[in-house]
Formats: structure tokens, sequence, C-alpha cells
């Protein structure tokens, strides 16, 4: 076996908040290590296939630069982002090209096909995490890690404080196996509101069993190209294996229903066909991983303002029903935002984590609203800062002094007023 170095920092997960995690460490001088289960990054934007990019603006302002602009300059000179009718669609090939380059400059060693197996600990710090690859079970060692599964994988197998789902029965937001469809004739497409309609006379008809009020659809980067996401997989635990199996199982079966729906009761669709499934159904909720602060929907409502700001959002509350039908959506007003706390990325119980995700510590209201990926970047990207400040100055995330944190991000081109 070859001889594995000792890391600075180790990034779990190379989803959207993954890659804004490790691009920050490595570009503040920490030797930072990059891992992932699939052998491309991207995570949800990629893996999950989802798209477009919700909203990073309030009003006609830009809240979220840093990182995500980077992505998106990038992406833009490919040729591969926005749409007339879509600007924030992207070509998830390219997100994988762009994603890798930008840590390849930035000096980030990456490892694909690793899946994360375990947590070795002395007392209340991680010493190594395992992974399981094709050279067996490997151990991999750093003086400090961050979560970015998503899933608070990480955090979970070292001792950190987690929940699932809403309160009164830790029923988590519904999946969704997003899809394509090609070759429409989007000039005789119907409106979003006719498709629903017609959509809604089929399930009362028996011919489609899906949970979802409507039907959710995006242009994309290519001609002739719709992205739908609109299965819905309800009251399925996404941290367990059997469960996901059955969610994977029963959205690929909604998926065959409406592409027989759009060929038979929708114009355009006469000569459509399925281009892809994402290769893993997208997650919108599993475990929050319950920090040294807990962010509730009615601070974000409220707007409130945080002296340990490290990002900003607009995007509004957003619940898919955990057990069936209906969506809850309570949106800001037109330029409004809310500021994030840096403290939601320190978890409770273990002494050199940080949390680079969707897992943040948070309520499941709350994470409705932060879980996208825009918002995740900017939070994972002030993790990354953190954790290369953690080793310059010998502490732990609870001790970062956050005014240095704060400017360090602004000079990274973060945003954190306006």
């Amino acid at each position: 076996m070859p001889i594995i170095p000792e890391f600075d920092v180790i990034v779990a997960g190379g989803g959207a908040g993954g890659i804004a995690a490790a691009v920050s460490a490595a570009r503040n001088g920490a030797r930072t290590l990059l891992f992932d289960r699939y052998g491309f990054l991207g995570g949800g934007a990629t893996a999950m296939l989802v798209n477009p990019f919700m909203p990073y603006w309030a009003g006609r302002t830009q809240i979220i630069h840093g990182v995500l602009q980077e992505i998106i300059d990038r992406l833009t000179a490919m040729g591969a982002y926005g749409h007339p009718k879509c600007e924030a669609a992207f070509d998830p090939e390219a997100f994988k090209v762009v994603a890798e380059l930008l840590c390849q400059e930035a000096g980030v060693t990456l490892l694909y096909h690793s899946v994360l197996a375990g947590v070795t600990k002395d007392g209340d710090r991680i010493t190594a995490v395992k992974v399981a690859n094709k050279a067996g079970l490997v151990e991999l060692k750093a003086k400090l890690f961050i979560d970015s599964t998503g899933d608070g994988d990480l955090s979970a197998m070292a001792g950190a404080v987690v929940e699932k789902g809403r309160p009164e029965d830790g029923l988590a937001q519904p999946m969704t196996l997003n899809f394509r469809v090609a070759n429409i004739d989007l000039d005789r497409m119907p409106s979003r509101g006719e498709v629903t309609r017609l959509y809604l006379e089929a399930k009362a008809n028996g011919e489609i069993q899906c949970p979802r009020e409507d039907v959710l659809f995006f242009y994309t980067t290519q001609p002739g190209v719709i992205h739908f996401n609109t299965t819905r997989v309800v009251m399925k635990d996404a941290t367990d294996p059997w469960a996901l199996t059955e969610a994977e199982i029963e959205a690929r079966r909604q998926v065959q229903q409406y592409m027989a729906f759009f060929r038979k009761h929708v114009r355009g669709f006469e000569n459509a066909y399925l281009q892809t499934t994402a290769p893993n159904i997208g997650v919108r909720e599993s475990r929050r991983v319950i920090g040294e602060y807990v962010l509730t929907a009615e601070e974000l409502m409220a707007k409130c303002r945080f002296d340990d700001v490290i990002a900003l959002g607009s995007y509004p509350i957003d619940i898919h029903n955990p057990a069936g039908t209906g969506t809850v959506l309570k949106y800001l007003q037109p330029g409004e935002y809310y500021q994030l706390p840096y403290r939601i990325l320190v978890p409770k119980g273990v002494a050199n984590l940080l949390v680079g995700g969707r897992c943040v510590s948070c309520t499941h209201e709350a994470h409705s609203a932060i879980r996208v990926m825009p918002i995740v970047m900017a939070m994972a990207q002030a993790a990354g800062t953190a954790a290369a400040i953690c080793l310059a100055d010998g502490v732990t995330p609870g001790q970062v002094d956050v005014r240095k944190l704060q400017a360090r991000l602004v000079s990274q081109a973060a945003t954190l007023t306006v």
C-alpha cells in the first residue's frame, strides 16, 4: 500500500459545499484533501442533477459571490451557463470540469470513488476518517475535518448531536429524482399552468400516482431539452440505505408514468424521449448537525442580523410536504435578505469539525430555505476559510477570531452585507 500523507484539512463530500470548502481551505494555506464517492465533483449539481441555481440575488442586488461567482464565470466562458428563459441554468457536464479545475488550481488533493466508512477519534477530536475504495478500507488523517456530505454522515459518525426531519414526527422533506426530456418542440409546448392542469386530470384518471401537486420544470442550456424536478417520494429516510433504495425504485416508476403522460397529453412531446435520470435521487433534507447556535425560520423571515455573519441568503422558506401533497412557501419582500451566523457551522461535541453543507445547525423550517446550492457554497466557503485560520492560529473552530474570518472572506469576494 502507498504511504498516505497526513493532511491539514480533510473535506468529506465533493458537492457544491465541499468544492467551496476545499478550495477556500487550500487557498488559505492548508494542505487539503477532498474525497467523494463518485468519480466526479458536483454532488447535487451533477450526481443529483439539481438545476438551475436557485436565486442568489436580493431584488436586483447579487448577494452571493466568492467561489459561486467563479464557477458561474467559468461556466459562462464555456458557453454552459444561462438560457433566455432560465438565466441560472447550467450544463452539469461542464460543471464537473469547472469544479475539478478550480480545485486543482487551488492545490486541493482529490480522491474519487471513496465512500466514508468510519471515524477514528481521540477524546472529542477526530484523528482520521476511514473510506472504502478499491484499495480496501483506507484511513486518512488530518488535523481538522469538514463535513460536506450533505447528510451529516461524518458528523453523525463522529458523535456530534444531530436531528432529522420535523419535530412532530421526524419526517423529512420528500426526495425527488430529477430527469431530462429531449426532442421537445418547445414552440408548441403549453404553459406551466396548462401542463399542470393536464397533469392533474391524468392524476384524477389514475394515469399517474405521484403526491406532487404540480409539474415543476426548467429550461436547460440544451436546445429542445427540459429539466423536470417533479417526482416526489415521501416518508423515506435518506440516511437509511434500505429506504433510500426503495425511494430510487419508486422515483423511476414515477418518471416512466410522467413520460407516458407527456407523450399522450402534452403538445410538443409527441417525439420526445427520456434523455437521462440523475445518477442519485435528490435529497432535500436528512440530518441537521446541531451546533453552537440553532437558526430558526422566524429569524430568517425577520431578517435578523448577526455579529458573526459569514454569508447572506434570500431564498424563501420552501417546505415540500414530508407526508404527501402541498408545498409551503414564505417569501421575503423583494430586495430583502437574511444573514447566516458562523456559529451554525460549529457542531457540538467534536472539537475539530466544521460543517460546510446543507446540514448546518438550524430548524426543519429554516433548513428549507438555506439548503440550496448558492447559499451552501457561501457557508462552505466560510467553513474552509475558518479551518485554515484554526490551523494557523492553533485554535479550535469554536475559538476562531470571527473578525479575522470576516475580513478574510471579504478579501476573497464573499458578501457579508449590501
